[in-house]
């Protein structure tokens, strides 16, 4: 661990550090109260110690050095990207089956499809988000009316949602109501809720690439692992963003 021994490291950089999960979703694990060290449950900062045992839902959270995962998967619609297997039945954890344990990085709401990653490594994991407002997604959108020249220029300028304004983005029309889309910031919804705010309702969308990994013709519901192009790429990226 980076932390020093004699100070223990904070609950959720360590699940982050083992790959158990982000420290944000590690956070949400403490706050429902599902984590334990040597059986007693912690609270917020926390810090576990040489040869504490920690458990997420009363299983043991394995410390041995794994094999770093990351894997490029084609969700469906109906998936929900969450890891709460108890909670949603239409969880990403069961419709994947993945041998060991991983979770998203992101997410893409229940409705649309397209690629997420998915990972056992919370240091790539953390640097991704980071890197949210900096790291392009490629998006390909139908919706319910043409598409016009003003919709296509208010999309690329920036639309006012969420209390805020979205930043400029690249917007080009691909067919009669159709459209792709490039951002740069990930805000809740944010597609449709652009498409809501100038009139128009989403009747499709597909994310088709984060960063340099793109979804190509991987059938929905299955999934692959990056090579080592993609993963040396992924990673120049990443440090870029935080430079």
């Amino acid at each position: 661990m980076s932390e020093s021994l004699s100070q223990g490291t904070r609950i959720n950089k360590y699940l982050s550090e083992v790959g158990h999960c982000s420290r944000r979703a590690a956070d949400a694990l403490i706050e429902e109260g599902r984590i334990t060290i040597n059986g007693v449950v912690p609270k917020m900062g926390t810090r576990v110690q040489l040869g504490d045992v920690v458990a997420v839902d009363g299983v043991e959270v394995a410390t041995s050095d794994q094999e770093r995962i990351i894997i490029a998967y084609h969700k469906p619609v109906g998936i929900v990207c969450t890891t709460d297997r108890r909670r949603e039945k239409d969880n990403i954890i069961d419709a994947i089956d993945f041998p060991t344990r991983i979770y998203p990085i992101g997410r893409l709401d229940k409705m649309s499809e397209g690629l997420i990653f998915l990972t056992n490594d919370g240091d790539i994991v953390n640097d991704i988000l980071r890197a949210r407002f900096g790291h392009e997604k490629e998006y390909h959108v139908t919706v319910n009316a043409p598409v016009t020249g003003e919709f296509l220029k208010k999309m690329s300028e920036g639309v006012p949602i969420l209390d805020t304004v979205t930043l400029p983005c690249e917007v080009n029309a691909t067919g009669p109501q159709s459209f792709k889309i490039i951002l740069k910031q990930g805000l809740n919804r944010q597609i449709r809720r652009m498409c809501e705010e100038l009139g128009y309702r989403v009747r499709r969308l597909k994310r088709v690439r984060i960063m340099n990994v793109e979804l190509g013709d991987l059938p929905v519901g299955t999934y692959r692992h990056l090579d080592d192009p993609e993963l040396r790429k992924l990673k120049a990226l990443t440090r870029e963003a935080k430079n």
